[in-house]
């Protein structure tokens, strides 16, 4: 594992999320998935970012991981996938960052998967926008995210949450999938579940 203990690093941007969760994903609120456990994960879209002298801005990587139940009870196997744009540095920056030992989301959930697949560098394709944002990462995944609907009616609803706590994103807004897919060494397919859109700042050192 790559560690750069005292390096000062920040990350801002935008992460979209999915996973196998009812819409609102029960983990946001400290309460088991609602399946039981856990298929899903995060792409962070690094608008602004460095780790020591290496500037991270505009590059993306992502995390899906296959858990056998809650997320905290570990045991996840997961695929890590970093833009093939980044050079060699950009490239260990975000390893290392992703490996936990500098603290970030990661240094709080990189044990749960201890089988990793990659870091694999991928083409990515990124647009932005709300929950209507959509993602493509090589052959390996993809998602398109849309509003949330009402089931009875088909109205659009636009639900969204504070997580002061929260790991990932302090505020965020909900969607749904109309495309969710992982083709890797890990796969699923859970289109039709949550997806989240929200604004991500971390800082380390």
């Amino acid at each position: 594992m790559a560690t750069a203990a005292g390096v000062a690093w920040k990350l801002k941007g935008t992460v979209i999320v999915a996973c196998n969760c009812d819409f609102g994903c029960p983990c946001n609120f400290n309460a088991l998935p609602s399946s039981g456990k856990c298929e899903g994960g995060w792409t962070w879209h690094v608008e602004e970012g460095s780790f020591g002298e290496t500037t991270l801005d505009g590059l993306n990587f992502s995390v899906f991981v296959n858990w056998p139940g809650a997320i905290h009870e570990g045991g996840g196997e997961a695929v890590i996938l970093v833009d093939e744009r980044a050079d060699d540095a950009q490239r260990e920056a975000i390893s290392t960052l992703v490996d936990g030992g500098v603290g970030g989301p990661w240094g709080i959930l990189a044990w749960t998967w201890p089988t990793v697949h990659g870091p694999k560098p991928v083409p990515y394709e990124v647009e932005i926008d709300d929950v209507n944002s959509r993602m493509r990462a090589g052959t390996s995944v993809e998602i398109e995210s849309g509003p949330i609907k009402n089931p009875v009616t088909g109205a659009e609803v636009h639900p969204g949450a504070v997580l002061p706590e929260g790991l990932i994103f302090k505020s965020g807004n909900f969607g749904a999938s109309t495309i969710f897919r992982l083709t890797d060494e890990v796969s699923y397919d859970h289109s039709g579940k949550y997806t989240a859109v929200a604004p991500f700042e971390y800082t380390g050192s």
